[in-house]
């Protein structure tokens, strides 16, 4: 019984590995996208165009799972080009001094059935901040070449103040660009397998 019970206590870590798995985002089929108030009459949305993600999943214990994102605050897009060029001047992203944008999560809790509440560090023109993220993904499929792909849905909000993005003017209907800024993430993963030999 006693050798019985060691072999078992052998297995533990292996099995717990097998229950966390790896996923990069795959940017190409991604969207990292944002809504700002104009003129308290409408919105405008952007998104960014490079960035970088991985996951680790616990999909047994989810509070064991993380995840870290980079993006590259220059890539921003609003479809108007000297718009663009304001966003990323130090009136806002300051680009030149602030080039990247990261998020590096500290809790992972359950939501419910296909939800996750990830709660992380977002760092925003040298301001680092915590925010809440409210997820639902989606069950494993095969790729097209066989691999293994996972969806997510992430939506939050920020002040951009609060994030030194202070810049604005006041016309008759108010301020012109608002301070909260909806964030809105869709992710299509790739899953990370382990290498075989040979390869």
């Amino acid at each position: 019984m006693k050798k019985l019970l060691a072999s078992l206590l052998s297995l533990l870590p292996a099995a717990a590995l097998a229950a966390t798995s790896s996923w990069s985002v795959d940017a190409s089929h991604s969207q990292v996208g944002f809504a700002v108030r104009h003129l308290v009459i409408s919105n405008v949305r952007g998104d960014f165009g490079a960035y970088q993600g991985r996951l680790v999943l616990d999909d047994a214990d989810p509070t064991k799972s993380t995840v870290e994102a980079t993006i590259d605050a220059s890539s921003i897009d609003t479809g108007v080009a000297d718009r663009d060029a304001h966003l990323k001047s130090a009136d806002f992203f300051d680009v030149a001094k602030y080039p990247s944008i990261t998020f590096k999560s500290t809790k992972v809790a359950k939501a419910g059935k296909d939800a996750l509440k990830v709660t992380g560090d977002l760092t925003l023109k040298g301001v680092t901040k915590p925010v809440v993220l409210d997820v639902t993904t989606t069950p494993e499929v095969k790729g097209m070449r066989g691999d293994t792909r996972r969806g997510f849905s992430a939506t939050t909000k920020i002040s951009r103040k609060e994030f030194g993005l202070t810049w604005n003017k006041t016309v008759e209907a108010g301020p012109v660009v608002g301070d909260e800024v909806k964030i809105a993430l869709e992710l299509e993963t790739v899953k990370d397998e382990p290498r075989t030999a040979g390869k």
